[in-house]
């Protein structure tokens, strides 16, 4: 592990203001030193202010080099982690005179563990037992910018140094005020578990020197970071901070909050994507219902407001409406297909048999569902004068000043608290229900507790889009010449913008959303391997459906794509998959990651016929990971039953080794890479949509087959890489493209033919009977307690 300052002990530096002024000057801001803010206060609050570090672009040498892309040179995460720089020092903590630490993260927790990574992060500089240190979820603050997106694996890459500064802080002035009751020389005092001790022994809390540390104005001052071989809570697998209240269902999400007079409320939605309301039928019927206290059209549908949502769901299914065509009337997969291919950018160099060979392939990825398990909620209160929301959002600021924007509010009038969500990468960038809320409370006059059916999430929800992979590679005397990469893709809605209501407005631009399309997938798109001559473009069509950035945006389709061809070049220029691999990769920790899951999985060790090996690489957000898979594709894998389900091949086995530069929270790691890889095998093998007349026909998640219990890998190791780094990189979606590629690669070597279409069951009869769309949703179950047994 990098060590900056060997000779110098923080533990017992002041660091408020160490130096004149000009020492300060001649010696810099250097990569541990920083200013950070001490805030006029009660009791100590504290802030942080960061500089910018050089970017430098990553080694690469090979026998045919290939040029540095866009995304190698400056990728999101690091075009993110520039734009929060201005209001970094915005992200603050406080002491408060119990002796905990109070941090406000301007970030959303949806089940990735943010809260706890940043916790760990508090304690740290803090020297504070983590039980003592409270994460809470910062509500909208427009004046954050861009400093308040949950997105692109960037929460921590992002806020882990502005973090580390203001907690710095607070610890260097708990040891000034602890210096001035003590009468002792900073540099004799210590800190450890929340106290500050003297050399004769004498302990002082934090706590009861909260009010002492505490600024009469705001000033700024100098602190110097912990040196990382210090670290003591950083780097070690820790749970999180919210399992107990999770597994004892003590956990607040949007439902479980008590507003009063907020009833429940959900809304009637048309048969086709985004179709409109022309009449209904029978609303003083439906609004002499049991229970039922409201009945509205809205722009989504016919919102209902009752005492319960049994009773919300009876009379959606009561309603009789009379529906206009959507955005997406007649359309289905094979509609959309032609579509993608008519778009195609053209591949640029031509087949040369006499001088080279060359792979062609072209690939299919169906829609698939962005649904997250727990479903849309939102409550909102609107009155004349203000609005109240409260939902889970990535993008807090954008929700907060579209809806001010909507109600004809100004955004100071308009509070949007940010609760925790049941899941999300990506799915809560948009504020769908938070919008649609707001919209029904101000018909009614009345706040809304706002709960979207599972079958509207479905129906009418956000979808990863479907696209196409079109591949030409060239080789010739066992290396590649060129790849070529054109992929097509119905249009992905960057709506959310990239944290604030600006670039939120510019990507619903006729011709922005483009451009916006275009600048996300060149700063996305890494590929990992010298291949020559390498173009990866992007041409996007069809503005009729409900998208969004899915895990991963394009990378795990981008990435399957070219990691089906590499196994392709391997297999003609008779080379072994793994070998060629580790002979063309660029970076050297994606080559370490590759030898690791190859020495672990013992790849090419002998298998049964119809049974094979995966595997791939994938770096993105100064991250690698490599995945290996095993599959096992014999019939009396693929045709084993299992009710109301799809089975198919089973993943048997998978290795992943990941390098993050420094993992904060290991253990929090490893289930980031179990999801990924969970993610992976569905989009692979089962998870896909099935459009067809303007809607789409799974309704649930027992229609939607994500990797379940009978396709979960009996055998999975994640082996997380010795610190490689002083700083940790993106992980949310690392694993996700990875896994995708391994298992994709594992099933074509297992049958013996490549796959082109995804995932691989999508051809197959369907396993379900889908819902009817009219009525919208189905009636609730009367059989809850027999499913159980």
């Amino acid at each position: 592990m990098a060590r900056r300052h060997p000779a110098r002990d923080e533990h017992h530096t002041n660091g408020t203001g160490a130096g004149s002024p000009e020492r300060a000057s001649e010696a810099g801001i250097g990569r541990r030193r920083f200013l950070g803010y001490v805030l006029a206060a009660p009791t100590l609050t504290v802030a942080a202010q960061l500089g910018a570090e050089v970017l430098a672009p990553r080694e690469a040498a090979a026998l045919i080099p290939s040029l540095p892309g866009p995304a190698e040179l400056l990728d999101l995460n690091e075009l993110l982690t520039l734009a929060a720089l201005p209001t970094s020092n915005l992200i603050t903590i406080r002491i408060d005179t119990d002796g905990t630490a109070h941090f406000a993260l301007p970030r959303a927790e949806v089940g990735q563990g943010v809260t706890t990574s940043s916790a760990m992060i508090v304690a740290e500089e803090l020297d504070l037992p983590l039980d003592k240190v409270r994460v809470t979820l910062a509500d909208a603050r427009p004046e954050l910018l861009f400093n308040q997106l949950t997105g692109g694996s960037n929460t921590t890459y992002s806020t882990y140094t502005p973090i580390r500064v203001a907690a710095a802080l607070a610890r260097a002035r708990l040891l000034h005020a602890a210096s001035l009751v003590l009468g002792a020389a900073v540099e004799t005092l210590t800190t450890k578990a929340g106290a500050v001790v003297s050399p004769a022994g004498a302990l002082l809390g934090y706590g009861e020197l909260a009010v002492k540390a505490a600024a009469l104005a705001d000033a700024a001052v100098e602190v110097t970071l912990k040196d990382p071989d210090r670290f003591r809570v950083i780097g070690t697998a820790q749970r999180r901070v919210d399992a107990l209240e999770a597994v004892t269902g003590r956990k607040k999400f949007a439902m479980d909050l008590q507003v009063p007079d907020a009833l429940p409320t959900m809304v009637c939605r048309p048969p086709t994507i985004n179709g409109t309301v022309r009449s209904v039928a029978n609303l003083a019927e439906v609004r002499a219902m049991p229970g039922v206290t409201d009945v509205v059209t809205v722009s989504t549908g016919v919102a209902v407001r009752g005492r319960t949502f049994g009773q919300c769901v009876d009379a959606v299914r009561a309603l009789r409406v009379d529906w206009g065509p959507g955005t997406a009337e007649g359309a289905s997969d094979a509609t959309v297909l032609e579509k993608l291919r008519r778009a195609e950018l053209p591949l640029v160099v031509p087949a040369l048999p006499l001088l080279t060979k060359a792979v062609d392939a072209r690939f299919t990825f169906h829609f698939a569902s962005n649904a997250a398990l727990e479903t849309n909620c939102a409550i909102a209160d609107v009155r004349a004068d203000s609005a109240e929301i409260w939902a889970s959002l990535k993008a807090p600021i954008v929700a907060q000043e579209q809806i001010a924007l909507k109600l004809g509010l100004p955004p100071t009038a308009v509070r949007v608290h940010v609760t925790e969500g049941g899941g999300s990468f990506g799915r809560k960038l948009f504020s769908d229900a938070a919008h649609e809320a707001a919209e029904i409370s101000k018909a009614l006059g009345k706040p809304v507790k706002l709960m979207w059916h599972r079958t509207d999430d479905f129906r009418q929800g956000r979808t990863h889009p479907m696209s196409t992979s079109r591949v030409r590679a060239t080789y010739s005397l066992g290396e590649v010449l060129t790849y070529e990469q054109r992929h097509t893709s119905v249009a992905t809605d960057f709506g959310h913008g990239i944290g604030e209501v600006l670039t939120a407005e510019a990507a619903r631009l006729p011709v922005a959303d483009a451009a916006f399309s275009q600048t996300m997938f060149q700063l996305t798109q890494i590929s990992p391997y010298h291949l020559g001559v390498t173009t990866q473009l992007l041409a996007e069509t069809d503005k009729g459906f409900n998208t969004g950035s899915m895990r991963n945006i394009y990378s795990p389709n981008v990435r399957c794509a070219q990691e089906l061809v590499m196994d392709e070049l391997a297999k003609r220029m008779g080379q072994d998959g793994y070998a060629m691999r580790r002979r063309l990769l660029k970076d050297a920790r994606a080559r370490a990651v590759l030898d690791k899951v190859a020495e672990a999985g013992e790849w090419g060790r002998s298998m049964p016929a119809g049974t094979a090996q995966g595997i791939a690489v994938h770096t993105e957000y100064h991250s690698a990971v490599a995945i290996l898979a095993e599959i096992d594709c014999r019939p009396e894998t693929t045709g084993r039953k299992v009710p109301n389900a799809y089975t198919g091949p089973r993943v048997t086995k998978v290795v992943c080794a990941v390098d993050v530069g420094l993992a904060v929270n290991p253990r929090g790691l490893e289930a980031q890479m179990m999801g990924g890889i969970a993610d992976g095998i569905a989009i692979t093998l089962t998870s896909g949509l099935h459009l067809r007349d303007g809607h789409f026909l799974e309704g649930s998640w027992d229609q939607y087959f994500y990797t379940r219990q009978w396709n979960t890998p009996p055998e999975l190791e994640i082996i997380v890489m010795p610190p490689s780094g002083d700083k940790p990189g993106g992980a949310g979606e690392l694993a996700v493209a990875g896994a995708m590629a391994a298992v994709a690669c594992a099933y074509g070597r297992a049958t013996g033919t490549m796959p082109t279409v995804f995932p691989v069951n999508h051809a197959e009869p369907l396993a379900f009977t889908p819902l009817p769309t009219v009525p919208p949703v189905p009636a609730s179950p009367t059989d809850g307690r027999d499913r159980t047994i």
